[in-house]
Order: structure tokens, then C-alpha cells, then sequence
């Protein structure tokens, strides 16, 4: 099954539009990036990689964060850029790690990416307000490995 068959069209458009309600939140860019298996052993080294390939570095204030799964290997990753880091507790993205996993252990991907990606949006508003001048600088949709 290609990755993008993962989610239905309506479980993709239910995704994009949590992404865009966080958004609306906070000046922070929110990713999802889906694959079936994760390419390393380690899931965090393939979040950053894929972080990479996205181009999320290149957000102004550093402040994008990726929610990585590979579905099939049943892992997942959190992962906010150095803007976000500098200024959040090391421990910052435990609780919407705690999150997804609660709805993934149950088998629910879609609702359980829409209440991080809420989830996240909430938390970075304390520390990236949105603002009327914010730029959308990464696209909403989500990318497949």
C-alpha cells in the first residue's frame, strides 16, 4: 500500500486542517511527514533527516516541528527545530508525545494526529504567538516517505 493510502482523503483533510488550526495559534510550522517504515534504527535520527529533506530548518524563527510516524514499524517522532528548543524545558514534547501515543496504542492515527498537532499548536503559542503579519512558511499538506 502506498504511504499516502495510509489515511483516507477525508482522515488527510481532518490532518491539515488540525495543522492549520494550530497554526492559527502560534507563528510556529507544523509538518507531518508519514512512511510505512522507518529507514534507521533509530527514529529520532530519521525525524531529523526528514526535517532536513523538508527544509525545515529555513523557518525564520526556527520554530517548525515535524510529527514523524512510519505506521508499519509502529514509531513516531516529535520534533521541534532549534528556535523552539532554546527557548522550551528538554522535556517540552513529552506530553504530546504522551498524547499520540494514548489514541496510536488504540489504533487511532488520524484522531490522534489532529489532538497533538492542537495539542502543540496550544504549547507554542506561549512562546510564538501567532501574529497578523505571520507568513505560512511551510506547506500545510502532509508529505509521504
Amino acid at each position: 500500500m502506498p504511504d499516502s493510502l495510509f489515511f483516507s482523503d477525508e482522515e488527510q483533510k481532518q490532518i491539515i486542517a488540525a495543522i492549520q488550526e494550530a497554526e492559527k495559534q502560534t507563528s510556529g510550522e507544523v509538518k507531518v511527514h508519514i512512511e510505512k517504515n522507518c529507514a534507521t534504527n533509530d527514529v529520532l535520527e530519521r525525524a531529523k533527516e526528514v526535517f532536513s529533506i523538508l527544509g525545515m530548518h529555513a523557518t525564520q524563527e526556527q520554530n517548525g516541528v515535524l510529527f514523524y510516524l512510519a505506521y508499519e514499524d509502529r514509531k513516531f517522532a516529535v520534533l521541534g527545530d532549534k528556535g523552539i528548543n532554546d527557548k522550551v524545558p528538554a522535556d517540552f514534547w513529552n506530553s504530546t508525545k504522551d498524547l499520540l501515543r494514548s489514541y496510536f496504542s488504540q489504533g487511532k492515527f488520524t484522531d490522534g494526529l489532529s489532538a497533538g498537532i492542537r495539542e502543540a499548536g496550544l504549547q507554542l503559542k506561549i512562546h510564538f504567538p501567532y501574529r497578523s503579519d505571520d507568513v505560512n512558511e511551510l506547506p500545510d499538506d502532509i508529505s509521504f516517505g
